[in-house]
């Protein structure tokens, strides 16, 4: 598999406060990364500048994706290149079905008009297969969401945007373990349907990460990355916490 995504000595925060301090990480294709950490560690502030978040500032180093520096590029242009990431807390828009928003989405996406009956269609056959209910299409954005039908919502959005990296910002958060196992077997889904998408997922849970299985666990502590391995790393993790790292 090619190198789809490399961080090179990543430096990165927010009005002159470094909260990135040299990050390094890559991830092939077809992959998937766990990123665990306590909280306050960085985790979600490197999700964000993953994707041109301009709340952000990198002071130094790189992004690459797919070869090429992504660092100084758009969030919308991240986007249209096929980099897509689920919030960790999805806002609701009041006023704009699903259906709409995720043709207006899909169209950026291909960078050409793509028809309500494609879309619909799409939706339809997707919300079949995710286990959600069909009437969600018709729905405001978010708009009386459960929190697990936000998170799944996500999931949909992944699966009809078809990226070529998605980055997951806790998508497991604020559920029980039912909804979690929802989530996953979601985006094993959209995996199985788009094998070479690789995954960068922000998570607390190894029972999320028993189901995703990832190739890769990296745990962030203070801004940089502590410690790397597979998933009996994740294991360790839910046995013992971060202690052995701060």
């Amino acid at each position: 598999m090619a190198l789809l995504l490399q961080i090179k000595d990543l430096h990165a925060g927010i009005q002159e406060h470094e909260i990135l301090h040299g990050v390094n990480l890559q991830l092939d294709e077809g992959e998937v990364l766990a990123l665990m950490g306590p909280n306050g560690s960085g985790k979600s502030t490197l999700a964000n500048v993953m994707l041109g978040s301009p709340e952000y500032e990198v002071t130094s180093g790189q992004i690459l994706y797919k070869g090429e520096d992504v660092t100084s590029w758009a969030a919308d242009v991240r986007a249209k290149a096929g980099m897509f990431m689920a919030f960790q807390h999805p806002e609701a828009v009041e006023g704009l079905p699903v259906v709409q928003f995720l043709r207006q989405a899909m169209s950026a996406r291909r960078s050409s008009d793509v028809s309500a009956l494609e879309v619909r269609v799409a939706v339809m056959e997707w919300l079949e297969q995710l286990g959600m209910d069909p009437s969600l299409a018709s729905r405001h954005l978010n708009e009386g969401f459960s929190g697990g039908e936000r998170k799944r919502n996500e999931v949909l959005q992944m699966a009809l945007l078809d990226p070529d990296l998605a980055i997951l910002d806790e998508t497991d958060s604020g559920l029980d373990v039912d909804g979690i196992a929802m989530v996953a077997k979601g985006v094993n889904m959209v995996k199985d349907a788009r094998p070479s998408m690789g995954v960068v997922m922000v998570t607390h849970y190894a029972k999320f990460l028993e189901v995703l299985h990832p190739e890769h666990v990296a745990v962030l502590v203070d801004g940089a990355v502590v410690a790397s391995g597979g998933d009996e790393l994740a294991t360790e993790i839910d046995r013992n916490g971060y202690d052995g790292w701060k």
